[in-house]
């Protein structure tokens, strides 16, 4: 009698493609910034993942007119970034928004054949009575959220509730903190999990020190947050922060056409004494 295989569990390649970078003071950067001077750069990230024909961006950096009004320059749309890898923009079969901070919901209309996917927690916080408060509502750009808005009423948004698998070997997750609808995929690739861990960690020393950085409607689910990640990847080298420039150091960069720097998740880091997430 032939034993039939089980299938091969589906990995993904995964990408992270620079759109925009700038520098900021480095002590606004923490919570507790200490005696930090000077100043840090700061990126701004597009993430692709592909399995077989199934292609999915992960946020989708700011808009360009948006961007100056914040001096703020988008040097690539996130469409570029997907024509780079040589795959078809109109190909995306999701997108995927981690929250709905300007930096991170832009530029959707490149993508008008696909799901956008967002929690409903976060659609609730970026409609609701909390905008009020120019404090939290300066994070947003208006435009963005109708633009969602309008997609939702078009019945091309997924709205989900906690953590969902999107697909097999990619998976949201709920955290808040950062907002209250903060979400992280993980995504299963050839060296293991990989958690894109967006805004639930801005930069690797955010991670090490568990210092948050301070744009945050709760510091306990940052904190708690922290931890969610440590479980949920295979090891804390394979916690990808949402805007660190290391991580165009760590990484290895991808053959791509044109200029944008993009590198390759789904390898390990290109030197080893980053394998385990710190240095050696």
């Amino acid at each position: 009698m032939v034993k039939t295989l089980p299938d091969a569990p589906a990995t993904w390649q995964l990408w992270g493609a620079r759109v925009a970078r700038a520098q900021r003071p480095a002590r606004d950067n923490f919570l507790a910034p200490g005696d930090r001077s000077g100043s840090a750069g700061i990126d701004f990230i597009v993430w692709i993942a592909r399995c077989g024909d199934h292609l999915v961006v992960i946020d989708t950096g700011f808009d360009a007119q948006a961007g100056r009004r914040r001096g703020r320059v988008l040097d690539a749309r996130p469409a570029d970034a997907v024509r780079a890898l040589g795959f078809e923009h109109g190909a995306v079969r999701h997108v995927v928004l981690t929250h709905l901070h300007y930096d991170h919901a832009g530029n959707i209309a490149d993508f008008p054949a696909a799901e956008v996917v967002v929690q409903r927690a976060e659609l609730a916080y970026a409609t609701g009575g909390a905008m009020r408060h120019a404090a939290l509502s300066h994070f947003f750009e208006v435009d963005d959220v109708v633009a969602l808005v309008r997609r939702v009423f078009a019945g091309t948004v997924l709205v989900a509730e906690g953590d969902v698998e999107l697909a097999p070997g990619l998976e949201l997750y709920l955290l808040g903190g950062h907002t209250r609808g903060l979400q992280v995929v993980r995504v299963r690739t050839e060296r293991g999990w990989v958690v894109l861990a967006s805004d639930a960690a801005h930069y690797f020393a955010n991670l090490q020190e568990r210092n948050p950085f301070p744009a945050v409607v709760d510091v306990e689910q940052v904190l708690d947050g922290y931890d969610r990640l440590a479980r949920l990847a295979d090891s804390p080298g394979h916690i990808v922060p949402g805007h660190d420039p290391e991580i165009f150091i760590r990484y290895r960069r991808a053959e791509v056409a044109g200029e944008i720097e993009i590198v390759a998740l789904h390898h390990a880091p290109a030197d080893r004494e980053f394998a385990d997430g710190v240095r050696a």
